[in-house]
């Protein structure tokens, strides 16, 4: 079993900056993607971001040039920096981890971009 911890969130102003975290334990193999999705009222949950083992990431469309994701193994650990966030960027974020098919889950964190 895998277990996800994450830390971060809150309510911010536009154009302002957050950086969430998740730290991943239980049993964990060599090889395994993590990540953020975000969920937003009414929407489907979708991809934020996500990085490999081997540090290969990719991005929504909406956030490149504005999140950063990165990840350090030995801690089983990945942050995502979020710069210049926008209203639309507010949702329940949700940190992944996927191993041999399947995807374990966060609780989730709330992000607020408001004025």
């Amino acid at each position: 079993q895998v277990q996800l911890v994450e830390y971060g969130g809150g309510l911010v102003q536009p154009g302002g900056s957050l950086r969430l975290s998740c730290a991943a334990s239980g049993r964990l193999f060599r090889s395994y993607l993590m990540g953020w999705y975000r969920q937003s009222p009414g929407k489907q949950r979708e991809l934020v971001a996500r990085i490999s083992s081997g540090d290969n990431t990719n991005y929504a469309d909406s956030v490149k040039g504005r999140f950063t994701l990165s990840r350090e193994n030995a801690k089983s650990t990945v942050w995502l920096q979020m710069n210049n966030l926008k209203p639309e960027d507010t949702a329940v974020y949700y940190c992944n981890l996927w191993q041999i098919g399947r995807d374990y889950w966060g609780q989730g964190t709330q992000v607020t971009v408001s004025s």
